[in-house]
């Protein structure tokens, strides 16, 4: 794909309709020079073309499909304990309908992103939201444990193709100088529906002419609600996409010569394997600056998924708080992270003049000063957390606030590393934002299914003064990569300097 966008980049556009001659290497067809169609430089048609409001319209709903595939991943957190009684399983068990969707985002993006470097961001996005949707029903009709769980897990492959297509569609519209802004609604999105949905659940489990499964009922309504207006609005940005179009529209009209080399890509077994498979777990394996990026990023992902189960303990049962009151301090995370939004946007002035100092190169060690200071952060709110939260003594307000100082590390760190990641790989970025993805998806699922024994067993205090002793460890991660990170991309194979 990037190979495809530097041939168009390179391409002479010397007619009006947008084609040039083709690049040398090319045979010809029946003695015939072709013409390889690519972009005028005001081409209307180039989705980095088009005005202002419509891109933000396009950001917008990009982030609305984002924010419906994230919600459902915990929107049954506060039904867990009705899901249980109803399967008759363990509540341990139950947990597994938070897991089995997070640990379909691991999966999914195997399927749908090569589907959406084909046929296009919407054949990439919106049939995988719309299965989504019918798979959220199927959760709310089943009749047994078996059934929710396949369903759930069915819900997280679908679910995931948002997740991992909409940054890549931002980039099809934005250039990167005015990208900033759209990728923070993004990361609202992503982050706000874990945040949003128990809060949400709660409201519908207590009522009690509503129950556990019309949290997936209005999971679906959702979903369906906004394919049907992206189906209507949200145009395809993919340039190979729609230059192929265009060259079939012009040799419809007659210019017989007019193409472009994506209409004649195709997806095979094993380009997925190679591209979308293999090589980010061989990167994960052995590119040290991936494995310790995306395990930190992948950590911090974990706590986030690791209080949907924590917070109903704290609140709800040792504080004895209503189902719903004890969800409000998801509030308290969500606004951590739009907090985080004004650390990560203060330090874009100082990127882009350590940038431009470089010949406009990426510095990827430059995005770790905000990694430290978030690092400290999030291990202060973790240990604030776990020493005030299980105490009845102790004001509520000392583990809310802890809430939003884990919110906004957490935010911090996340978007940094994976920018980090980006700078650092160029060609194969999506490889190592795949590594990411893969683990971050792994220790999400695997988290909730851990926290009720760790605080059983241990007691809130120490088991999360564990998980903080951790986050302390990782630390050191940013001031190293700040001062042996140049060096590492040296001698790494896949990392351009």
């Amino acid at each position: 794909m990037n190979q495809l966008k530097a041939q168009e980049e390179r391409s002479p556009a010397v007619e009006a309709h947008g084609t040039g001659k083709r690049p040398s290497g090319e045979q010809s067809r029946g003695g015939k020079e072709l013409r390889f169609v690519a972009w005028d430089v005001e081409d209307g048609g180039n989705p980095k073309n088009w005005s202002r409001l419509s891109k933000y319209w396009i950001t917008l709903q990009l982030g609305m499909l984002a924010f419906a595939a994230s919600v459902g991943s915990s929107i049954t957190a506060p039904a867990t304990n009705a899901i249980a009684t109803y399967a008759n399983v363990s509540h341990e068990v139950s947990v597994l309908s938070i897991s089995l969707y997070i640990a379909g985002f691991a999966l999914g993006p195997l399927c749908w992103a090569p589907v959406s470097e084909i046929w296009g961001r919407r054949c990439g996005m919106l049939p995988a939201m719309f299965f989504l949707g019918l798979a959220s029903i199927g959760t709310a009709t089943s009749k047994n444990a078996a059934a929710i769980f396949i369903t759930r897990f069915l819900g997280g492959v679908f679910g995931s193709a948002p997740v991992s297509n909409v940054s890549a569609a931002l980039g099809d519209i934005w250039v990167p100088s005015e990208r900033g802004p759209a990728v923070i609604l993004y990361s609202i999105a992503v982050t706000g529906g874990p945040t949003l949905g128990p809060i949400i659940g709660a409201a519908i489990v207590v009522n009690p002419s509503l129950g556990w499964r019309w949290t997936e009922y209005i999971e679906a309504i959702w979903v369906f609600t906004t394919v049907a207006v992206c189906f209507f609005c949200l145009p395809e940005s993919y340039s190979p996409v729609l230059l192929a179009r265009r060259a079939k529209k012009l040799r419809a009209e007659g210019d017989v010569d007019c193409y472009h080399p994506h209409e004649q890509l195709k997806l095979d077994f094993k380009t997925i394997i190679t591209k979308h498979f293999t090589r980010p777990l061989l990167m994960l394996a052995t590119e040290p600056i991936v494995t310790c990026v995306a395990f930190y990023a992948s950590f911090v992902y974990g706590i986030l998924y690791l209080t949907l189960e924590v917070f109903p303990i704290c609140f709800q049962e040792i504080r004895g708080m209503h189902p719903v009151k004890a969800s409000l301090p998801f509030l308290a995370l969500f606004i951590g992270v739009l907090l985080a939004v004004f650390v990560n946007l203060a330090n874009q002035p100082r990127y882009r003049r350590i940038s431009a100092a470089a010949g406009g190169k990426p510095v990827p060690e430059a995005r770790f000063p905000p990694v430290a200071f978030a690092g400290f952060i999030f291990v202060a709110g973790l240990f604030w957390f776990g020493w005030t939260a299980g105490d009845v003594n102790v004001s509520l307000w000392h583990p809310i606030v802890a809430s939003g100082l884990i919110g906004c590390g957490f935010n911090v760190i996340f978007n940094q590393c994976v920018n980090v990641l980006v700078d650092t790989y160029g060609l194969y970025a999506a490889s190592a934002v795949s590594a990411n993805t893969f683990l971050r998806s792994i220790m999400a699922a695997g988290f909730p299914l851990v926290a009720r024994p760790m605080l059983y067993g241990m007691g809130v205090g120490p088991a999360i003064s564990v998980l903080g002793a951790v986050a302390s460890g990782m630390i050191v991660v940013p001031f190293l990569f700040m001062r042996y990170g140049f060096e590492l991309r040296k001698r790494s194979k896949m990392a351009p300097v």
